[in-house]
């Protein structure tokens, strides 16, 4: 591996202006075709295997032309006070918005409140449901214009008018505060470089590689049908390991120059050794991203495998156009720990200060002899401040977001609440029972022997008359629960219809589902939740095997899972900290907390389990090294800090920055997700990787670097250390010395 990267980043190196014009060929063409691409529509969202999805494909093909994936919206009405919305006034302006509002091109149909009984009980709230044609992100703005200006009508006339559903969703707007994280990140590669040239590299590289990657999505994104918050994911995780690897290329670099090293073999063995590192860094990111495919949720599937995609171009562009840009910057880029500048000209050498210098214990030497002098008091001390920070998690709930966790400044979150004071906090949440009595013999006693069974239950307050399809076969009936869509009695609600249906299914040969958006809320986390062991098992696995064959080792790799499951634990109680209960909301533009988003953390094992893994190889990779050399164990440890710590630290500010950056996204998926992965990446960096791992490693000595010999002779030597680059040039040289004699 070492040996072929090592030629790689040579002929990188002097085919610079062919590998350049490759890289930019690409991100042309990529370019080209997303301008091209045609505008994709909203991402379809199903669930195979649940119940809810079964029952949303069977109305789709019992009810044809129903629209069951069109666009909603209600528009809510209320009578000022002391007015009633059955006044003559008020109901002349209820009948002209709903005449304007079915004279749109898109409008399937639209209730009257009047005839659809849409007027609470003491009739000062009333709403009107429009139906469309097309998905709500794929609405017309015409549409969209229509519906607004419908309501403004009725404000215009007296009335309180908010609308709600999925009518007025549009793309979410990207956040400026990913443009601050992208400028913390250079402030980050400057002061670790001390050079404008060196710090530009990586930051030139990874928006190539999110460039191609992002509009490669894009081009794709209708043919494939990829939502947008596919493309946000892909760029969060391409920026932040692009500027990664690269950094880590550049950083080994500077170092072999300060060896003595000519430039092209600097380059060489830079993507050799530090290279090595970043293509199984970036397989175990791959692994973790399209193991997602495991869930079997089709839109995780997508997110995933897209992100990894940018993954691979970001490690592809390191072992390349790294050491091919590195060849044009020349002399600009400096010998690690270089401080000569120019003045008037002129390069000032300090050589003998700089010799000084390199001898001066950095940073990273005097901490990790800290902690190898102390490993106990540190380990105790990490493991017990993140289990500390976990204890939140205790309290998690899950739930996908609706209008109710929109800012109440937005008219979503206005009707949604007035919804809930006309016609109780359930009507938001309505559950569609669907009944398939085509191999009953008595269709309609069947549906109603389920609407009488679910009338019994607990915590329901309304159930309509069924709906029945052209043949009969089949009908549809709406419940009201009791409660809001999120919380636990609708779920239980839920069930217990399940339950009932199961024994009306027994008596009448009649199937009993249950759809709706919050049965598909219920039945997404019941399906992430069962996928979450199987996903860790098949992730960690993978991973735990390249690792030993990495660090040929057990239990370097047994150390790093475990250390990743303390900082993803302690992240999870983070998110609930700040997304469920409110802590620092406002610092982080929480508006509305509520449950955490069903996804996250599935979502958050697999990415934050690729980028731990970063950390580690980088880190441990260069203790490897020195130990494979001949150090002592713990003299091993101090060395892999002295070389990789100041890199390491810098690389995990960076990403925490890029991440940090969508923590401003408008999108709450989005804002929730920058928000963890920026914290688990603190957590995993500065104290699991740079605490307790060198705490362990010092604790275990020599057997942290054992292996069973059969094991041993049975593994593949990938030579991530580079002793094969080390070996063939130290033959070089005598072979040198020897031609020198004769």
């Amino acid at each position: 591996m070492a040996t072929f990267l090592y030629k790689l980043g040579r002929l990188a190196f002097r085919r610079r202006h062919f590998v350049a014009l490759i890289w930019v060929a690409l991100l042309t063409l990529a370019g080209v075709g997303a301008a091209s691409a045609p505008s994709a529509g909203s991402s379809s969202f199903s669930i195979p295997g649940t119940e809810a999805q079964k029952a949303f494909d069977l109305l789709d093909q019992r009810f044809p032309g129903g629209s069951a994936d069109g666009g909603t919206a209600r528009v809510v009405f209320k009578a000022p006070d002391g007015e009633k919305m059955t006044d003559a006034a008020n109901k002349a302006t209820v009948e002209k918005t709903v005449k304007e509002l079915s004279d749109g091109s898109e409008v399937v149909s639209v209730a009257d409140p009047y005839k659809a009984h849409a007027v609470s009980k003491d009739g000062t709230i009333a709403y009107a449901s429009v139906r469309y044609e097309v998905p709500g992100m794929e609405l017309k703005d015409a549409s969209r214009d229509a519906l607004e200006d419908a309501g403004q009508q009725a404000r215009d006339a007296g009335l309180t008018v908010e609308i709600g559903g999925d009518a007025l969703q549009t793309t979410p707007e990207a956040a400026s505060s990913e443009i601050i994280g992208l400028a913390v990140a250079a402030v980050v590669l400057v002061i670790t470089f001390g050079s404008l040239i060196a710090a530009g590299l990586p930051l030139l590289t990874a928006l190539i590689g999110v460039g191609i990657g992002v509009s490669v999505i894009t081009a794709l994104a209708n043919a494939l049908d990829l939502g947008s918050t596919t493309s946000t994911l892909a760029m969060m995780i391409g920026l932040a390991v692009g500027i990664d690897y690269a950094l880590f290329i550049v950083s080994r670099y500077r170092a072999e120059l300060a060896e003595g090293r000519d430039r092209e073999e600097a380059a060489g063995r830079a993507a050799g050794t530090a290279g090595s590192a970043v293509v199984f860094a970036g397989l175990t990111v791959v692994i973790a991203l399209v193991g997602l495919a495991v869930v079997n949720v089709p839109m995780l599937t997508k997110m995933g495998v897209a992100a990894a995609g940018t993954v691979v171009i970001a490690v592809l562009i390191a072992l390349t156009m790294v050491p091919a840009l590195l060849g044009y910057a020349g002399r600009k880029v400096r010998p690690a720990g270089e401080k000569g500048k120019r003045f008037g000209g002129r390069r000032k050498k300090a050589a003998g200060a700089n010799e000084a210098a390199s001898d001066k214990p950095n940073m990273g030497t005097r901490w990790a002899s800290f902690v190898v002098r102390r490993p106990v008091a540190v380990l105790l001390l990490g493991v017990l401040g993140l289990g500390a920070a976990a204890l939140p998690a205790t309290s998690l709930e899950l739930g996908l977001p609706d209008d109710g966790s929109q800012p109440t400044s937005t008219t979503q979150r206005r009707a949604y609440d007035t919804l809930s004071e006309g016609f109780g906090p359930g009507f938001n949440g309505p559950l569609v029972v669907v009944v398939d009595a085509k191999s009953s013999d008595a269709p309609k006693g069947a549906v109603t022997q389920v609407s009488d069974e679910i009338k019994g239950l607990k915590d329901v307050v309304t159930v309509t008359p069924a709906t029945y399809n052209k043949s009969g076969d089949t009908a549809t009936i709406t419940v009201i629960p009791d409660s809001k869509p999120s919380s636990v009695s609708t779920e239980d609600l839920v069930h217990s219809i399940r339950d009932a249906g199961t024994g009306i299914t027994a008596d009448t040969d009649a199937k009993v589902l249950v759809t709706g958006t919050t049965a598909m809320n219920i039945d997404f986390s019941q399906k992430l939740n069962d996928a979450l062991v199987p996903y860790l098992i098949l992730v960690v696995g993978l991973a735990f095997l390249l690792l030993i064959l990495v660090f040929r080792s057990i239990l370097v790799p047994l150390k790093a899972a475990l250390g990743f499951l303390l900082s993803v634990l302690a992240a999870l109680g983070a998110v609930v900290a700040v997304f469920q209960w409110g802590w620092l909301a406002d610092l982080f533009g929480v508006q509305e907390t509520g449950p955490v988003m069903s996804m996250m953390p599935i979502f958050m094992v697999g990415v934050v389990f690729g980028l731990a893994m970063d950390y580690e190889v980088f880190l441990v990779t260069r203790m490897r090294e020195a130990y494979v050399h001949g150090e002592r164990p713990t003299q091993a440890v101090v060395t892999g800090f002295r070389h990789s710590a100041r890199v390491v630290t810098a690389a995990a500010i960076i990403m925490i920055a890029v991440f940090s950056g969508f923590i401003g996204a408008s999108e709450s998926m989005v804002k929730m997700i920058g928000f963890g992965l920026a914290i688990a990446v603190l957590f995993d960096a500065f104290v699991v990787r740079m605490a307790i791992v060198p705490a362990v490693l010092a604790l275990l000595g020599k057997k942290a670097w054992w292996l069973p010999k059969w094991l041993d002779r049975a593994l593949p030597n990938v030579d991530v250390e580079g002793e094969a680059l080390r070996t063939e040039t130290e033959a070089d040289t005598d072979g040198e010395r020897e031609l020198a004699r004769v």
